[in-house]
């Protein structure tokens, strides 16, 4: 490390005070939000992270030293953003994972909602008969959102999830990207960006039947009906013949 590189200790003290002037807007902006998206309060975090940063490598340059502190995803952020100031048009790109952690559970409920449309009809007849029917059958029924509200009901266990919200100067030609719906997504046009993680948990659960009752990230879901799991439960007691599928009831 030169001298010549060596910011000055005034430089360090500016930069000391800066942070603490960002602490205080972000505060008040938090202390007066009008809603969890407040773009005022998204605002005052990054300047309290630049202003962080910035401070934290002067006192490094100039005193060989480091701060606790610890900016969330300044390796991985987006670019800055260069999209039409004013946006005729958006997009909204969502990807959530999934593990199928309970295929008797899924194919259960699958061949629930085929028995219902499709009488007499044999196990081996049915989509829902193997676990990416049964998939097929669930997300034809349900909305994306209320699988990922009752995805335990249907034997599945989340795993990260994003949503970005892109902005764009006119809409899309009917069709024009249905082929490739996320090759066109362009990172310096997104507006905001929502994920969700268990990398983002504070605190570390040892015990694995905790951690797979605990729901990660803010999304808010529904109580259960606890009729129709009683009634998925009943169909899992069910025999399980050769090829590990459900033998349906003959009135099912």
């Amino acid at each position: 490390m030169s001298d010549a590189a060596q910011p000055t200790a005034a430089e360090v003290r500016a930069a000391a005070e800066a942070v603490k002037a960002a602490l205080d807007r972000h505060l008040a902006a938090v202390e007066r939000r009008s809603g969890e998206d407040d773009p005022t309060v998204y605002e005052a975090f990054n300047e309290l992270a630049v202003a962080a940063e910035e401070y934290d490598e002067l006192l490094y340059d100039r005193y060989d030293e480091v701060t606790p502190f610890e900016i969330p995803g300044t390796e991985d952020a987006l670019p800055p953003y260069t999209g039409p100031e004013e946006p005729n048009a958006l997009s909204v790109l969502i990807r959530r994972d999934y593990a199928v952690v309970e295929p008797q559970r899924l194919l259960a409920q699958a061949q629930r909602v085929e028995a219902a449309e499709t009488e007499g009809a044999g196990l081996s007849d049915v989509a829902g008969s193997t676990v990416h029917g049964a998939l097929g059958v669930l997300f034809g029924e349900f909305e994306p959102d209320e699988i990922a509200s009752r995805h335990k009901e249907f034997g599945l266990e989340e795993g990260d999830s994003t949503l970005w919200v892109t902005a764009a100067d006119e809409p899309a030609e009917p069709g024009e990207w249905l082929e490739n719906p996320f090759d066109q997504a362009d990172p310096q046009h997104v507006v905001c960006r929502f994920d969700v993680s268990a990398v983002f948990d504070d605190e570390a659960d040892d015990d694995l039947d905790t951690d797979l009752d605990t729901d990660v990230g803010p999304r808010a879901r529904p109580d259960r009906d606890p009729d129709l799991d009683a009634d998925v439960d009943a169909d899992l007691d069910t025999e399980v013949d050769d090829e590990g599928l459900e033998r349906l009831d003959a009135d099912r």
